[in-house]
């Protein structure tokens, strides 16, 4: 504390900035109470609380209630995708590349004049389907405007982002989507965890989050990743009468799987609510390259949307747009993705039989990872199934209080049926070495 300097909040502030930049205080360290502060340096208490404001506001540290406050830390989150290594990667959360729709001929069909600026961002096109596929899932009622993105992931960031200020609380799945947990940590805001079980988000676990004051709710209608859990019509229903209480928090509904879900949509946002945004990226069924996604939202988070997108990319290329809407409108590109769902369905409830058979019941879920619980520490499991030749993502990565899980998040569906024997016999048997 005897570092610290200033007699006015901006200098306190930048006191204590300097000394984290130069490394008197690390990520994780603890900053002095603030009655504590004040009295050190002759300072009303209201100055230190208004220093520690000006540095909580710009990330630099962050509050903890009764545990105080401290530097922030930058701690990774684990990312989606192939690991660099020479076992069977069974986490990577990818699509099959067989089944994404080949784009070469629909590339050579929309060629046309360039788009300059000042012209409307989102293709005519693109905008008509978009608006018929968004609002199929919507009460007909509801004023509803279109927004794209370069994917979901851009969509989410913004929507929090003109809508909230650091350190404002946001209702998060638990476990929960890793980009959703990145999103959050990035930009500052305070994950509130709300349990799941097989029918999504668990009401009183929603309505102790209201009443904590989230400001945003993240919400994965189906094939919610990890779990594959997704919204019942009557779990939907509960809901949306814990939100019809607080019309003007944010709800997010990422429906990430959308055309490959084996499930209808099932949707949090009532006729009432005032801020909401339904994001549907084409990642899943089009190919991860396809960084394109469409926001239905009302009409004015689509507007301050619209503002965040414009001091950078002002509008996802018009070039993307037409292409994902031939591929989108093409028969037989459809028949293909109702096919693709279908396969990893299929392809997850026969790994999800074969481990029951291996004495670890599980049930598949929607989307496409199997979520396997193991009555045994998920971390020890995994440790085993790396001997065997597997690489395995443990439920650890997915929980928001770091906690120890004891499930396994499985990529299986590009397995043939040799190696999805191979990989439920491994599975029970690592279950087994490792249980008491």
């Amino acid at each position: 504390m005897n570092d610290i300097e200033g007699r006015s909040a901006a200098e306190i502030a930048d006191s204590l900035r300097t000394l984290i930049e130069r490394g008197a205080l690390r990520p994780g360290d603890a900053l002095p109470p603030v009655r504590a502060l004040a009295e050190h340096l002759g300072v009303n208490r209201n100055t230190a609380v208004s220093a520690y404001r000006q540095l909580t506001n710009a990330g630099v540290v962050i509050t903890l209630g009764r545990g105080g406050t401290r530097v922030a830390g930058g701690s990774a989150v684990a990312q989606e995708g192939f690991a660099d290594t020479a076992l069977r990667d069974i986490g990577t959360g990818n699509p099959d590349p067989a089944r994404i729709p080949d784009p070469s001929t629909a590339l050579a069909s929309i060629a046309r004049r360039p788009v300059l600026y000042g012209e409307p961002v989102i293709d005519p096109g693109l905008g008509e389907w978009a608006r018929t596929w968004m609002g199929t899932d919507l009460p007909a009622e509801i004023p509803m405007r279109i927004t794209v993105t370069s994917g979901a992931a851009d969509a989410v960031e913004r929507l929090l982002a003109q809508a909230l200020t650091r350190d404002d609380a946001v209702a998060l799945e638990d476990p929960c989507f890793l980009t959703s947990i990145h999103t959050v940590q990035v930009g500052g805001y305070r994950p509130v965890p709300v349990p799941i079980d097989d029918e999504g988000m668990i009401v009183e676990g929603l309505r102790a989050a209201l009443e904590q004051g989230v400001r945003a709710v993240i919400c994965t209608p189906r094939a919610q990743n990890p779990t594959g859990a997704s919204l019942s019509e009557r779990r939907a229903a509960e809901l949306r009468a814990v939100l019809g209480e607080h019309p003007y928090v944010l709800v997010i509904e990422d429906d990430h799987y959308s055309l490959l879900s084996q499930l209808p949509h099932h949707s949090l946002i009532g006729a009432g609510h005032r801020r909401w945004a339904l994001v549907r990226s084409v990642s899943k069924f089009l190919g991860p390259d396809m960084c394109l996604a469409v926001t239905a939202s009302d009409p004015e988070t689509a507007d301050r949307l619209a503002t965040r997108l414009t001091p950078g990319t002002t509008w996802v290329s018009h070039l993307l747009q037409r292409l994902v809407r031939t591929l989108a409108t093409d028969p037989e590109v459809a028949a293909a993705i109702s096919a693709a769902g279908e396969h990893y369905a299929a392809r997850n409830a026969a790994f999800a039989e074969l481990l029951t058979a291996e004495g670890v019941p599980t049930r598949p879920g929607d989307g496409l990872n199997v979520w396997v619980p193991l009555g045994a520490p998920a971390r020890a499991v995994s440790e085993q199934l790396m001997r065997r030749g597997w690489l395995a993502r443990p439920g650890d990565e997915f929980a928001l209080g770091g906690e120890a899980s004891d499930h396994l998040r499985l990529t299986v569906h590009d397995l043939d049926d040799d190696d999805l024997r191979k990989l439920a016999g491994d599975v029970g048997a690592s279950v087994r070495a490792v249980r008491p």
